[in-house]
């Protein structure tokens, strides 16, 4: 079957038709700029008609923008080039549009090796976008790969620090994950054959009561898929990586890792391991809900220990995902009926935790750039001098600790809502990380933006005009998503009913074989 629509097709590859564009024009610091954030612009204007196009209200076409032709069809394997976004993958969409702008936008003052600097990241781009609208589980895989090259180049080349240690830290980990996803694929394709692939047909019903056909047990199907994830997203104590990469990254790097990249994870979470084995993430939530109640813990405690603002964000993103984690724990709740509050709460900490967190870096880069140093002890009342800067901070900073009025609350509300009705006292436990966001944002901001300012900081200057778009662009999307936050909600709630209807009517099943 051949269909067509082109919009997905186009704001897939578009960032690497600029790539390619880049690699066959000059080397030329102004057209490399020039090019990039053309392209970066035009593709979130594309992710925008993505988004606002998509018709939540349409419950017989779960996905739409359909792009689909048979790509690889043998004897041994038939899989497809099959692009489409539902409830759950629009917003994300426009997420990585949005950010990919802002670190083209970021980087324009980057001067080493620029050409080839901003094909990566536009290689990156098209990489995250494909993840996101990929309904084939190879070409998922596909996407998911071509991701490390981009940012394992931006680590190592244009990064800070121990960057080659960094670089290569992330690249191993990431890799035996994609190794876990691969086994994974090829125990599918042997349990349910190669129609498994579809993830149309997959999410139908979900593997958990089918015949696994075979030896290979779908259990562990599923936890080979979520290594993959966790370590993605990441979850304790797979997490080791981010920290680093986090640190020596360069900004617009930090920005689409925290932003988007770390997303994948909990995408792939909620797309595959919720999606296509509902039984098992039924069974496997008490797992689920312990790994993320002690990343929240464990991230807030030793994020309150940083001195070095991008470690701070970095070990703060650790505590973040790992509401992602407890959202879709919510999942195991006793056999009765499922609420999808606490996935659209997980969905949710997606997208809040990525504009958020990525206004945080842009906020450490450009106070990096100006002041040539990342630690709080030498910092102190930089707001008198940066006012802009501080007020993004601020914004920011309150969205984490999940201020009510800004994004970070809606998610958060919602996660512990939907977790509470399955683990209350774990969930009361996880409701502790919020108190330790709000000790070491605070405790930053106290100490970096306010007090006397140091001598050696008394000609610092402000974010200029350009600078200013990705924080202003940022800085709307957590305030309108805080005060209308229904502009989310009812697009993810569309994308994951389906999920938690092939849940719940498994428990009726289920309880009908218990009743027998």
């Amino acid at each position: 079957m051949i269909e067509f629509n082109g919009l997905l097709t186009a704001t897939v590859f578009l960032p690497a038709l600029g790539a390619l564009v880049l690699i066959l024009g000059p080397d030329n610091r102004f057209f490399s700029r020039f090019v990039a954030t053309i392209v970066a612009a035009g593709d979130f204007v594309l992710a925008i008609l993505v988004f606002s196009l998509f018709d939540r209200t349409d419950t017989a076409a779960r996905f739409q923008f359909l792009d689909q032709w048979v790509w690889i069809s043998s004897d041994a394997i038939k899989s497809t080039y099959l692009l489409g976004v539902d409830g759950l993958s629009a917003p994300l969409v426009l997420l990585t549009g949005l950010l990919g702008l802002c670190a083209v936008l970021a980087s324009l003052k980057i001067t080493l090796r620029v050409k080839q600097y901003f094909i990566w990241v536009l290689l990156l781009q098209t990489s995250v976008m494909g993840v996101f609208t990929s309904l084939d589980v190879l070409l998922f895989f596909l996407f998911w790969e071509v991701e490390l090259i981009p940012m394992y180049m931006l680590i190592t080349t244009w990064g800070s620090g121990r960057r080659e240690y960094s670089g290569m830290k992330f690249l191993i980990f990431t890799i035996a994950g994609s190794a876990a996803m691969l086994v994974a694929i090829l125990g599918l394709i042997l349990t349910q054959g190669d129609q498994a692939l579809n993830m149309m047909i997959s999410l139908e019903s979900g593997f958990g009561l089918m015949p696994s056909g075979g030896v290979i047990s779908l259990s562990l199907l599923f936890w080979l898929f979520f290594v993959a994830f966790a370590i993605k997203l990441p979850v304790w104590p797979l997490h080791t990586w981010l920290p680093d990469a986090h640190t020596d990254a360069p900004t617009a790097a930090s920005v689409i890792l925290a932003g988007v990249m770390l997303k994948m994870g909990g995408y792939g979470l909620l797309r595959i391991n919720v999606g296509m084995f509902p039984e098992h993430i039924h069974s496997f939530a008490w797992i689920l809900m312990i790994l993320g109640v002690i990343s929240v813990i464990y991230g807030g405690v030793v994020t309150v220990r940083q001195t070095d603002l991008k470690r701070l964000v970095a070990y703060s993103s650790v505590s973040h995902m790992g509401l992602v984690l407890v959202g879709i724990a919510s999942v195991g709740a006793s056999y009765t009926y499922v609420s999808v509050t606490g996935l659209t709460g997980a969905a949710m900490q997606l997208f809040t935790h990525g504009t958020i967190t990525g206004l945080l870096f842009l906020c450490v880069g450009l106070i990096y750039d100006k002041a040539h140093t990342r630690s709080i002890p030498q910092l102190g009342g930089i707001a008198q001098r940066m006012p802009i800067v501080g007020i993004a901070v601020l914004v920011a900073g309150f969205g984490s600790l999940g201020l009510p009025g800004l994004s970070g609350f809606v998610s958060e509300i919602l996660v512990f809502f939907g977790a509470f009705t399955a683990f209350p006292v774990l969930t009361v436990v996880a409701v502790l990380g919020i108190v330790l966001a709000a000790g070491y944002i605070l405790w930053m901001i106290q100490r970096a933006l306010f007090g006397s300012l140091p001598d050696h900081l008394s000609e610092l200057k402000d974010a200029d005009r350009l600078e200013c778009i990705p924080l202003i662009l940022m800085i709307i999307s957590i305030v309108i998503i805080g005060i209308y936050p229904s502009v989310l909600t009812d697009v993810f709630n569309s994308g994951l009913e389906p999920m938690v209807s092939v849940i719940n009517n498994m428990s009726v099943i289920n309880i009908g074989l218990l009743g027998n």
